[in-house]
């Protein structure tokens, strides 16, 4: 089907579309105008994504998920929150309201989940384009009515978001709370424990200075037992030494050495005497008296000296021993000291890590506890409801514009279904296709009377009746010619 040949139908079979059009244009005004009025009453919410949690004093991730937005629309739109607008509406305990309810709920049911589900239905959430504001929308033949519900909607939203959030911290709160009470009585029994160790092995001081103290003295002993050894060896070669007068001792002696020089004057002077006065004078005799006593004092004094050595070597042999006994109990106290300090260190890293874990809970605990006390939420009222002057439905102007449109296409859609159910030939084409001919001439509006009523006999004849083969004659009937109109 052409374009042409489209129009043609249209053209003839104008009335029962423009019919269909009037009707379904009629039609739809009357219901419009028939129908009750609704008004639509909106509050809009804006939810803060942003700014940082008071108690936590950080961005939750989840808030800028991409779903938060849809997360909170079903919220609104959750039978929780329905069922809260019918408590602070009041409609639960409205006496007309519970009839209507036994009525067409027949009982069954809640009172809330019933009118729940019915405001629902008029409900309509919308959330605004790149940005965090939602509007909640509710119809309502009453204005007023509608206003309040809306109103309602949002603040049984708050509300429903504040105990969000509040339920699971009260949850962990208690759960913290007795799990803190387990880590308390951990943290005692590892404090007990520690303090009946430190009264066990006397310990009063915790920190290293003891263990310090302790090994100072362990290497003061050793050297001392280095210091009386070196002594030992010092006297045992001395005494091997024995009275020589070569010895280092004796030459370092100050006493010999005045020893020895008066001997040498002594005798210096002997000397002199003998050949002045002779051996057998007096002076001599005294002076050589001297002489003996100074020697016999010298050789007592290198005795002296060589018995001094022996002493000091068995002294230092002594001291020797006393002193490797006691490095040898230093060393045991040391080492009962260090295992006394591993054990010790076990023992308080035990209470330590008992006490960051009981103070780690006490601070979730307390933090959780803040939180199920919080009446904050990131949800504010940007702009509340306010009673509708206007109806928003029904749209009188939109719905006869799109009867408008309907009413075409059924009438476009009625006329070519009638003109399938009974073609007519209304052009040269038509014609062509339903006699399978060529058309050699085509009568116009010029024809005479006659002529022009055998065309709309023609014109008015179904495609199935058509004769195959139409006999026309010129005006000097010369030769037949065959013609479609």
């Amino acid at each position: 089907m052409t374009f042409q040949q489209f129009l043609l139908i249209l053209w003839a079979r104008r009335k029962l579309a423009l019919s269909v059009l009037g009707v379904t244009v009629m039609t739809t005004l009357v219901i419009s105008l028939i129908l009750p009025k609704e008004y639509t009453a909106t509050t809009s919410l804006v939810i803060d994504v942003k700014s940082p949690d008071p108690i936590a004093g950080m961005v939750m991730q989840g808030m800028m998920a991409p779903g938060y937005m849809a997360t909170q629309m079903d919220i609104i739109n959750s039978d929780r929150v329905a069922t809260r607008v019918v408590k602070l509406l009041g409609i639960d305990k409205n006496a007309e309201a519970i009839e209507t309810w036994q009525d067409d709920g027949d009982g069954k049911g809640t009172i809330e989940g019933f009118y729940a589900t019915l405001l629902q239905k008029k409900l309509d959430i919308k959330p605004s384009r790149e940005s965090n504001v939602i509007n909640v929308n509710f119809s309502a033949k009453d204005p007023q009515f509608a206003a309040a519900v809306a109103n309602a909607f949002a603040q049984a939203y708050i509300d429903t978001s504040i105990e969000l959030r509040v339920e699971p911290a009260r949850q962990y709160s208690a759960w913290f709370e007795e799990r803190q009470k387990g880590l308390r009585t951990a943290l005692e029994k590892s404090q007990a424990r520690l303090s009946a160790y430190q009264q066990d092995k006397g310990i009063v001081i915790t920190d290293e200075r003891i263990m310090d103290n302790e090994t100072g003295r362990l290497n003061e002993l050793t050297a001392q037992l280095a210091a009386a050894q070196a002594q030992k060896a010092d006297a045992s070669s001395r005494q091997k030494s024995g009275t020589s007068e070569l010895s280092l001792e004796v030459l370092q002696n100050p006493l010999i050495q005045n020893l020895k020089s008066e001997i040498a004057r002594s005798e210096s002077k002997l000397a002199e005497l003998n050949s002045n006065l002779g051996k057998n004078h007096p002076q001599v005799q005294q002076l050589e008296a001297q002489i003996q006593g100074q020697r016999q004092q010298l050789r007592e004094e290198i005795a002296r000296i060589s018995g001094g050595a022996a002493v000091a070597n068995k002294f230092g042999a002594v001291k020797q021993e006393e002193l490797k006994a006691a490095i040898e109990e230093q060393k045991k106290r040391v080492l009962e000291i260090k295992s006394q300090r591993d054990e010790l260190s076990v023992l308080v890293n035990d209470v330590e890590t008992a006490r960051r874990a009981y103070e780690a809970v006490g601070q979730r605990m307390t933090q959780s506890n803040l939180e199920g006390q919080s009446q904050q939420t990131n949800v504010l009222v940007l702009s509340p409801a306010t009673e509708p002057v206007r109806h928003s439905r029904p749209k009188i102007f939109l719905n006869v514009l799109v009867s408008i449109f309907l009413g075409g296409m059924l009438g476009v859609g009625a006329a070519l279904v009638l003109e399938l159910g009974q073609r007519r030939i209304r052009s040269a084409e038509d014609l062509r296709l339903a006699l399978d001919l060529p058309v050699l001439a085509e009568l116009d509006s010029t024809l005479p009377p006659a002529a022009r009523k055998s065309w709309r006999f023609w014109q008015k004849m179904p495609v199935d009746r058509a004769p195959k083969e139409v006999p026309l004659r010129d005006s000097n009937q010369q030769q037949p010619a065959v013609s479609e109109a």
